[in-house]
């Protein structure tokens, strides 16, 4: 990319709405190189996607089958998995594709799930955490945890601590989280992480757990680093999804006729597993460049605040405070 069009690359992004519409992917697209990643470029190594039946994860769990890997979609229900399976094999006939329940927002689910991959595979090279919820009011897990944070950031810390064995095996291994452009709106809520306070509203919550997966990207890629493990963190764009078409009704009517497909949206998750560059640990990503964490000077945080939450995060999902 020239010194130019880095400049309007940023501009699009500053704007907002021009860079995370589809108008802002095809002008981007323009710019990367035909190559990246290479056709073969996920051959002989393993993806697992959670929530990936439908949406964005199908999406990338077909991009990274079409690039030769070998992929797990971890679902709540088997049969939507399964649907997707075949959907995605009719589409790359030569993909391995399998199905794995996981219901991330349950730490026995994920254990077990967890556990039957230990038996299943010898190492684990990507882990994209897609999983979303946006529920309509405020709803509680049986562990008594409001229902996004076990979605969106409790879960995934677990299944990614179960999973270390077989991603430390890899050959520099990645972790993905997806967030969401969302997050830019909501600062940190480490005083109120579960929600208890003021009047609930389902986006908020969202972006609220959405912020909190960026703010502990960097200290995942500390945290993990001498096992060899990398940690990314991205948002995909506005995307034209069931789950924005469910959620957020008006925002779709709206915004329909500019909103990405899945698989531009699904695109930068693809690229971070499968690119063969070297790419630093920690960051926040959108459309295949590093992105800045805040546009707003209110949701700014302090380091204590951020390793409170990482303390509150990991004592909630029963994995040891270091």
């Amino acid at each position: 990319m020239t010194a130019a069009a880095a400049v309007f690359d940023t501009l699009l992004d500053r704007t907002i709405a021009p860079g995370y519409t589809r108008l802002g992917f095809g002008w981007r697209r323009r710019h990367w190189p035909a190559d990246d990643p290479r056709p073969d470029a996920m051959r002989g190594r393993t993806a697992l996607v959670t929530g990936a039946n439908s949406g964005i994860g199908k999406a990338i769990a077909a991009g990274l089958a079409g690039l030769g890997g070998t992929v797990l979609l971890a679902v709540r229900d088997r049969a939507r998995g399964e649907q997707a399976c075949t959907e995605i094999r009719a589409a790359h006939p030569a993909a391995d594709v399998a199905v794995i329940v996981c219901d991330v927002s349950d730490p026995q689910s994920v254990t077990a799930c967890a556990d039957e991959l230990a038996d299943r595979l010898a190492r684990l090279d990507v882990l994209i955490h897609n999983a979303g919820m946006l529920p309509p009011e405020r709803t509680e897990t049986a562990e008594g945890h409001e229902l996004t944070l076990a979605v969106h950031v409790l879960g995934p810390l677990l299944l990614t601590e179960r999973l270390v064995p077989l991603l430390g095996a890899a050959d520099a291994a990645r972790v993905i989280l997806m967030s969401s452009g969302g997050m830019y709106s909501q600062p940190l809520a480490v005083d109120d992480p579960e929600y208890r306070h003021g009047r609930y509203r389902g986006a908020i919550a969202y972006a609220r757990t959405k912020r909190m997966q960026v703010a502990l990207t960097p200290l995942l890629a500390e945290h993990y680093a001498p096992q060899g493990i990398a940690f990314h963190s991205m948002h995909p764009g506005w995307a034209d999804t069931p789950g924005v078409v469910t959620s957020l009704p008006l925002f779709h009517r709206i915004t329909g006729p500019l909103l990405r497909s899945p698989e531009e949206g699904a695109d930068t998750a693809v690229w971070l597993a499968a690119t063969a560059a070297t790419l630093p640990s920690g960051q926040f990503w959108h459309d295949r460049r590093v992105r800045p964490e805040h546009y707003l000077r209110r949701t700014h945080f302090r380091a204590d605040d951020r390793d409170r939450l990482w303390r509150f995060c990991r004592e909630a999902a029963g994995l040891d405070v270091d």
